[in-house]
């Protein structure tokens, strides 16, 4: 597959200096031990010198190495995988590898009858190339793709912070929202249980004595006790203070229509702001798979998804704040000003709504008491791992409870979907319906609620009552999973913003549903499809009065009300 002859060193541009004396890794996969071999002596030839060359015989190696590695903190910047392998192949191999590395550089080794399916890996895994095999000679097929792949990998954003560490334990429930806000973030952290030696080592180093949790340890060393999310957010490097005073455009919220917003606004030459008060994404960036999204035909998860639009926008120059909640809309002449929790403001031409809404909360006695302590709302990935052989209940009988489901049977031992009606059809997807159906350890007890949840520290049991019968029925449980239906986040419109009377944001049509335009609107003309009783104010995604709550219509209304704040600009 190669030639003796002494290629050239890698280039100087290439080779940077190494963090924590580690070597930046090249990893190749390939389930042929004489292939795997071939692959990586010519990568040793090559890059040798100045990079680390890790190869592995399957995917499921390959990620057990890769997490080593990032345990490790060492850099990973180019992961060649080999499309036929068994158990699991290439493509599904990247998708993976994809969430342990996201900024590594992606290649397919395919034979010539396999490259309609790297063609289209480059949808499912984000590929960077596919190179067909045999790669003879290396100097012409194989080393100036790794050369140009390495340079780009070398001028992205890849370098991690050092890893956060976060100290606290297992059933306190600020530590369970803490490692859920840094991990939705994607912010690399570190978790010690106040139980290990090393969890003591360091409360004893920050001088606490573990009766406030969580301790978070940043980068530079420094100990946040108990911290709030403003606070953390500052110390762990993420946004949190706009660079300007005006802005042409906000987006409140960043869920699916909020970065569509920003991506468009952005990519439009309008100088664009998102605001987040938790973290990017919402509801659907803490999905652990999207099946139906356009253009995902193997599925993408909420976080990979979110990633990537974080991504787009940010290339297109957009500024995106975490962690600051805004708390008052108004207009000033022509300007639109946003006021935050902390008292600041910014103002700009236009603002778009799009802040989505948040999961009910169980109206049980004993939810709130256990809520981050066996009780989650939404999946909270981070507890998927501690749910390994356990009993799993879910409440909620729509998509997000059955992408739940899914993801969490993998590893639980059962999981049981409590429906409040007959069956799932009423609100689910037909696919997700069939998965379950499908899946032998997911069951679904229709006509269910919770009626009660019981524990002292943790939750240890639930009282489960049947809507036809009355019977009750108490089960051992460690772990329940919410999803009853949404509630929009705009009870801070009251008073400025025209709401329905479940609290979603009414626009166009629905505003002029009698004849006439709303209350003190000025214009002459009605407003726009996506535009609330304030001129210039829009609204895109789940916020909005009879939105269809779907990933795909979220991120078109946000492009759409780009498109409508060209138009309202131009003509104001």
């Amino acid at each position: 597959m190669s030639k003796p002859e002494t290629p050239k060193p890698a280039p100087a541009s290439l080779v940077r200096p190494l963090l924590d004396a580690a070597r930046t890794v090249i990893m190749t996969v390939d389930d042929d031990p004489g292939v795997s071999r071939a692959v990586a002596r010519d990568l040793r030839r090559r890059y040798g010198a100045s990079y680390r060359i890790v190869r592995a015989e399957s995917g499921e190696s390959a990620l057990e190495g890769l997490r080593e590695l990032k345990l490790r903190g060492d850099l990973v910047a180019v992961i060649l995988a080999d499309y036929r392998m068994p158990q699991m192949n290439g493509i599904e191999f990247l998708e993976q590898a994809l969430d342990v590395y996201p900024g590594a550089r992606r290649v397919l080794l395919t034979a010539y009858a396999d490259s309609n399916a790297a063609i289209d890996a480059i949808n499912v895994v984000d590929l960077d190339h596919y190179l067909l095999k045999p790669w003879d000679p290396p100097e012409e097929k194989l080393y100036p793709v790794l050369d140009d792949l390495l340079e780009a990998w070398r001028c992205s954003d890849f370098r991690p912070m050092p890893s956060t560490k976060v100290v606290g334990h297992r059933w306190s429930a600020r530590s369970s929202d803490v490692r859920e806000f840094l991990a939705r973030n994607q912010v690399p952290y570190r978790w010690y249980s106040t139980n290990e030696p090393e969890g003591q080592r360091l409360l004893a180093a920050a001088g606490q004595d573990g009766q406030r949790l969580p301790v978070v340890i940043t980068a530079d060393g420094t100990a946040l006790v108990e911290p709030e999310v403003p606070d953390l957010a500052a110390h762990v490097g993420l946004a949190t203070t706009p660079t300007a005073d005006f802005y042409d455009l906000v987006v409140i919220g960043g869920g699916p229509a909020g970065l569509g917003a920003a991506v468009y606004g952005a990519s439009e030459g309008l100088r664009t702001v998102l605001v987040e008060r938790s973290a990017t994404g919402g509801q659907a960036g803490q999905s652990s798979r999207i099946e139906n999204y356009l253009g995902f035909p193997d599925g993408v998860s909420g976080g990979q998804l979110t990633d990537r639009a974080r991504r787009q926008a940010t290339k297109f120059g957009a500024e995106i704040l975490s962690a600051r909640e805004v708390t008052g809309l108004e207009s000033s002449g022509a300007a639109r000003l946003v006021r935050f929790a902390d008292g600041s403001q910014i103002a700009a031409h236009s603002v778009i709504l799009a802040t989505g809404v948040s999961y009910r909360q169980l109206e049980a006695p004993g939810a709130d008491e256990l809520s981050g302590r066996g009780v989650f709302y939404g999946s909270a990935l981070t507890e998927a791992a501690a749910c390994q052989g356990h009993d799993v209940y879910i409440v909620g009988g729509a998509n997000s409870a059955g992408q739940a489901a899914m993801y969490l049977s993998r590893g639980a031992k059962s999981v049981t979907l409590l429906v409040r009606g007959a069956d799932l059809t009423a609100s689910m997807s037909h696919y997700l319906i069939q998965q379950i159906a499908e899946s032998p350890n997911i069951f679904v007890r229709a006509h269910t609620v919770v009626e009660a949840a019981h524990g002292e520290n943790q939750l240890e049991q639930l009282t489960l009552r049947d809507t036809t019968s009355g019977q009750t029925e108490l089960v051992d449980a460690q772990w329940l999973f919410v999803f009853i239906g949404a509630a929009p986040l705009t009870d801070w419109l009251d008073g400025t913003v025209s709401r329905d009377e479940r609290g979603f944001i009414l626009a166009g049509p629905d505003l002029t549903a009698d004849g006439r335009p709303p209350a003190n609107w000025e214009l002459d003309r009605p407003p726009y499809h996506l535009e609330t009783n304030i001129p210039g104010v829009f609204v895109a995604g789940d916020a909005r009065a009879e939105s269809a709550k779907r990933v795909a219509s979220a991120v078109g209304e946000g492009a759409m009300a780009v498109m409508l704040v060209h138009r309202y600009r131009e003509q104001s």
